[in-house]
Order: structure tokens, then C-alpha cells, then sequence
């Protein structure tokens, strides 16, 4: 290893453990936390996000990646360069100052949140909000003068390089065109069919114990990760200790137990990362687009899929019994359901893309300061009237106020749900097409095949290649979102 490189990659290694510090106690804020020790955690947090700002910003680390660019590395190591680069780069645009506040701001709108939401707060939620927009468009106007592009682009840019909003404006004007028909064609079709909502009420630790079966099913490793409640479903930790959450209603387990399969998606993408390279960029996850493509594998072209249902069947009986609503039949029709609604997590695949293709526009309009945070109540409404046909005038805790993820400054986020089906898409049935036997395996609840596809053509490079590069070599070719149509169409006509 080369004198300058192994000074970055040793830097690099020193950040990766501060950032496992940072995400154990983020998971920690979300799920174990008692409420009044909010303040404090944030005030640790941020300054945990200071000290690697002057870590990752140091003078010396410039000149080392200069330094760096003139010396013989392998392949893998220069993946690893651009990627150090790309860190360094990103954080150097930031005053520390920037860096301290909006950790603070978003840490207390967060912490408030889980309040207001349930109490439908939107005045005190919005108070916090406005500091956390003030200060993510300061973000946003430094990267997009230094990368001569929009303020949004440079946002967008931190979850998914590459992708920009010209991009994002032809695939989801594409999906306007012929999502609206089709999920009003859907909806038509399934009002001839009799449907029975179980009745519960279904325990919680029963759900849990349901859970965490299908967990087991779908490869977990239990000894490098566990699973635990939080307001809203995520995952997070590292990859030798990663931390999924799910929430639990006793009126009906699905959401539970699906919300589970996709954040099981995050974490075996997670746990399944180059180990060779843990601590260096290079191993991580590609893209939040690629993270999200795993997700939704697991959840909707795999999860939602009648082979995968028929598997984990007997074990909703082993949880449940049998009741009314629980028969085979009707327990396959319940999961592949459309039906606009209001919350996205719970959303089915044909109206999924309307949720985030909304808040794109929105979180879009914010960042170019076209709106302010008091005009997203009356736009989220309009929105949602014309592209699912739903009322949330007052309502903002199932409407405006329902994600996580403004709390924190994340927009540019949210674009990648369903870049991520895309991806999903194209990957599933490119496995279909690598591994004749998979729909019989699936039945059988063998997905080892899969796994190793998934591990050898996704999770094992984890950031080596760019995205198109990685779509390309698993597939064939770059994104295409004829696969995602294809599917769509397939399943539900």
C-alpha cells in the first residue's frame, strides 16, 4: 500500500468507526431512548458530526488524495480513491459551523415529531421545520455554486451520484402517462373480487414472533443484527451490527410483517458488503436507489409475489390459527390489494410511485425556493387529490406529517423509492432469467439461488462500480423502466 494511500485509508477507517458510533446512537434515539433524554443525545450527535467534519476536512487529506491520484493502485483501490475523493469533497464544501447547526435542528425536529405527529401538530412541527429548510438550503446553495448546478441536483446527488432532476422529470413524466390508467383499470378489476379483512385482534409478540420468522427465512443473520420498534420502520446500525424496526398495530399484522421483509432487504444488503473493504467507502452501499432496489426486492417483487406468500403461509397460520380472512386464497388477494391510500409505507405497488413522485415535486419546489414550508399542507392536498384521488385537508398526520425524513434535512431522498423498484425490477427478472427454478424454489421457500445472485452480481461490490456500471453488469444494460411497467402489468392484469 502506497505512503499516501494507506495515510487515507487509515483516516478513512478512523471515520468509519466514529460513523459506528453515530448510527448505533441514532438507532438508539429512535427505538430505546427515553424522551427526556433527547437534548442531551443531540448535542452528543452533533458533536460527533463535528469532530469527523474536521477529520474528513483536514488540510492533509487534500493533499493526500493528490498525492494519492499519482500512485500504482489496483482497481479496487482506485474505487476506493474516487469514492474518498467524492467524501472529501462533499464535506469540505460545509463550514463546521453549517455542519453543528443542522445536526442540532434536525435532531430536535425529529425528537419533536414523534409528538406532534401522533397530536397532529402541524404549527409546532412546522416551527421546527422552517430552521431545518433555512439551513438545508444553505446546504444546498453551497454545493450547487461549487458544482454549477441546481440547488436540488446537489442534494439529490448525496443519495443517488449521477442522478439529476432532468433525469428524474423524463422517468416519472414516463410513469404519468400510464400509472393513473392502469391503477384505475386495477382498482375496477378487484372490485369483483370478495376480499375479508381478518379480524383481530392479532398480539404483538405474536407479530413479532412472525416477524422474526420470516427474517430467518429470508438469510438474517441474527448474529450481526436484531429487530425493534420504532415511530417509523427503518434500518440502520453497520454492517456487522445492523438494527431494523418495524411498528405493530393489534387491528392487523400485514403492515408489520411487510414493513419488516422490506427493512430485512436493507439489512441484508448491509450484512452481506464487501468484508475485505469494511471501512473504506468503497464498501459501501452503491447508492440509496441501489439500498432501495434491495428493499423492494425483498418486499414487492419478491415478498408480494403468490410463491413467496404460499411459503410463509403456514407460518401466519403457526402465529394466528385459522380465522376468517386467514384461508390461502384471501390471504394472497389481501397482499396483492390496490387501493390508493393515505400513508406511502403502507401503500401498494401501483400507488406507491404517486406518493414519492408528490413529494419529490414538493421537497423539489422547497429546495429552489419556489414554496415555503407553509404552502406543503395545501399543495400535499392538491397533489394527492390529483394523483390519488384523497383528502387530507387537516389531516397532516396522515398527510404532510407522516415521513421521517424532512425532519433531518434528508430531501433528495425520497426519489430513490422508486428508482429503487425500478432497479427492482429489472434485477428480479433478470434473476428469473438466470435461475430457471427460482419461482419453484421460492414456493419451496428455498432462496439460496437467489442469494447467491443477489451476492454476486449487487452486494458483494458494494460502491467499486458506479451505478450504471453495476446495472449494467448485472443486467445487461442501465436502468430501463420498461422492466418495472412489465412487472406491473404482469401481476396485476
Amino acid at each position: 500500500m502506497t505512503i499516501a494511500y494507506k495515510k487515507l485509508h487509515d483516516t478513512f477507517a478512523r471515520l468509519s468507526r466514529f460513523g459506528h458510533l453515530s448510527a448505533i446512537a441514532g438507532w438508539d434515539a429512535a427505538a430505546m431512548m427515553p424522551p427526556e433524554g433527547g437534548q442531551a443525545r443531540s448535542e452528543a450527535l452533533a458533536e460527533l458530526s463535528v469532530l469527523t467534519h474536521q477529520i474528513l476536512t483536514a488540510k492533509q487529506v487534500g493533499e493526500w488524495l493528490e498525492q494519492a491520484s499519482g500512485e500504482q493502485l489496483n482497481d479496487v483501490e482506485q474505487a476506493n480513491l474516487r469514492e474518498m475523493r467524492r467524501h472529501y469533497q462533499q464535506a469540505a464544501l460545509l463550514p463546521e459551523s453549517l455542519v453543528q447547526a443542522k445536526s442540532l435542528a434536525g435532531a430536535r425536529c425529529e425528537q419533536a415529531w414523534r409528538i406532534q405527529r401522533k397530536s397532529n401538530d402541524w404549527e409546532g412541527f412546522s416551527d421546527n421545520l422552517k430552521e431545518v429548510v433555512k439551513l438545508s438550503r444553505q446546504e444546498a446553495q453551497l454545493r450547487a455554486e461549487a458544482a454549477g448546478i441546481s440547488r436540488y441536483d446537489a442534494l439529490l446527488d448525496l443519495y443517488e451520484p449521477g442522478m439529476t432532476s432532468q433525469k428524474l422529470d423524463v422517468l416519472f413524466g414516463d410513469l404519468k402517462t400510464w400509472l393513473p390508467d392502469l391503477l384505475q383499470t386495477v382498482v375496477e378489476k378487484q372490485k369483483s373480487e370478495t376480499r375479508i379483512a381478518p379480524q383481530g385482534p392479532f398480539d404483538i409478540e405474536k407479530q413479532r414472533q412472525l416477524g422474526l420468522k420470516v427474517m430467518g427465512k429470508l438469510g438474517f443473520n441474527f448474529d450481526a443484527g436484531r429487530l425493534d420498534v420504532s415511530a417509523h420502520p427503518f434500518c440502520g446500525g453497520v454492517p456487522q451490527d445492523v438494527r431494523i424496526t418495524t411498528r405493530y398495530n393489534e387491528n392487523e399484522f400485514l403492515s408489520a410483517m411487510m414493513g419488516v421483509i422490506h427493512e430485512t432487504g436493507h439489512a441484508r444488503y448491509e450484512q452481506n458488503l464487501p468484508k475485505e473493504w469494511l471501512g473504506q467507502p468503497v464498501s459501501n452501499a452503491r447508492s440509496m436507489g441501489v439500498h432501495e432496489s434491495q428493499s423492494l426486492l425483498f418486499e414487492m417483487q419478491l415478498g408480494c409475489s403468490e410463491p413467496f406468500l404460499k411459503s410463509v403461509y403456514p407460518l401466519v397460520i403457526e402465529q394466528f390459527g385459522h380465522r376468517e380472512g386467514l384461508d390461502e386464497s384471501n390471504f394472497m388477494k389481501l397482499n396483492q390489494h390496490v387501493q390508493p391510500g393515505l400513508i406511502r409505507v403502507d401503500a401498494d405497488e401501483l400507488s406507491y410511485p404517486a406518493h414519492v413522485i408528490l413529494r419529490y415535486e414538493i421537497e423539489k419546489a422547497l429546495m429552489e425556493g419556489e414554496i415555503e414550508v407553509d404552502n406543503i399542507p395545501a399543495l400535499w392536498n392538491r397533489k394527492m387529490q390529483e394523483y390519488l384521488g384523497i383528502d387530507t385537508v387537516g389531516n397532516y398526520r396522515d398527510g404532510c406529517m407522516q415521513d421521517i425524513h424532512w425532519t433531518d434535512g434528508g430531501f433528495g431522498y425520497f426519489p430513490t423509492y422508486t428508482l429503487g423498484a425500478m432497479y427492482a425490477a429489472q434485477l428480479f427478472q433478470t434473476a428469473n432469467k438466470a435461475i430457471p427454478t427460482l419461482q419453484d424454489d421460492i414456493v419451496r421457500g428455498d432462496l439460496t439461488a437467489l442469494f447467491q445472485w443477489l451476492q454476486q452480481n449487487i452486494w458483494q461490490h458494494g460502491s467499486r462500480f458506479t451505478t450504471d456500471q453495476l446495472m449494467k453488469n448485472a443486467t445487461g444494460e442501465t436502468l430501463n423502466p420498461a422492466f418495472f411497467r412489465a412487472h406491473l402489468e404482469g401481476r396485476y392484469l
